[in-house]
């Protein structure tokens, strides 16, 4: 039996177990349709949190990566250091000590944008690598036949480094991002209603917690798988 086979049979019985399971609680559930609403506002929340990270993140993650890549070292040391910071101190102490120093300061800023700041930090901070890794992958021989051709170093960067970057470290990129969307959650430590914050509050409301949790699991499977066919999918067609 091809590996493909087995893996779709184990998605199979695992789907059937979830199903069962979730079928049996809800023939009990006391879950009504406005708790099933703000489930899903909870769920809208995640995916809006979770783009903006993403997007702005990546953003700053690739500006970073070109800077590691072609500055000094006395440059490197600095966001290096910056950089080291924000992938080593765990994801839930920054919201916490980012929230706090906010409310030192006293600005007035939501708690949306306390955990998108942070999470796009964090973002940017493993993005920083893995464009780094992606410019360092193109043979300097290819980028000197470029520039013998007269191109300019922003046309080297656009038509050559950029292209083949892409396609070493577009696996990389798609482990962060589905990454970030389950780091997502630990937003809720602040209190922003995304989806799990909001499952802990129907769990204190209702009791279903084996319901919730299931659903909560299902949820965040219909985002980031989706994610992964399609990114295997590119990764293929990059490569031939």
């Amino acid at each position: 039996m091809s590996q493909i086979k087995t893996k779709y049979i184990v998605y199979a019985a695992i789907a059937f177990f979830v199903i069962f399971q979730a079928y049996t609680s809800i023939k009990e559930s006391t879950l009504t349709y406005y708790d099933l609403i703000f489930l899903l506002e909870g769920l809208e929340r995640t995916v809006y949190i979770s783009v903006t990270a993403i997007v702005i993140g990546t953003f700053f993650g690739v500006i970073f990566g070109w800077i590691k890549s072609t500055t000094g070292a006395i440059t490197n040391v600095f966001v290096s250091g910056f950089l080291d910071i924000l992938r080593s101190v765990p994801l839930i102490i920054q919201f916490i000590l980012f929230y706090a120093f906010m409310g030192i300061l006293e600005i007035d800023i939501s708690v949306f944008w306390v955990g998108a700041i942070v999470l796009s930090a964090y973002t940017a901070a493993f993005v920083t690598e893995v464009v780094r890794a992606g410019i360092d992958s193109v043979p300097q021989t290819t980028r000197r036949a470029a520039r013998s051709l007269g191109m300019t170093y922003w046309q080297d960067y656009r038509y050559i480094v950029f292209p083949l970057g892409l396609r070493a470290v577009f696996p990389s990129w798609i482990s962060i991002v589905l990454s970030v969307i389950k780091d997502s959650a630990l937003v809720s430590v602040i209190g922003y209603l995304e989806i799990l914050k909001t499952t802990e509050e129907l769990i204190s409301k209702t009791q279903e917690a084996l319901l919730l949790l299931i659903g909560v699991g299902v949820f965040y499977f219909i985002i980031s798988y989706p994610i992964s066919l399609y990114a295997a999918h590119l990764e293929r067609k990059l490569k031939v």
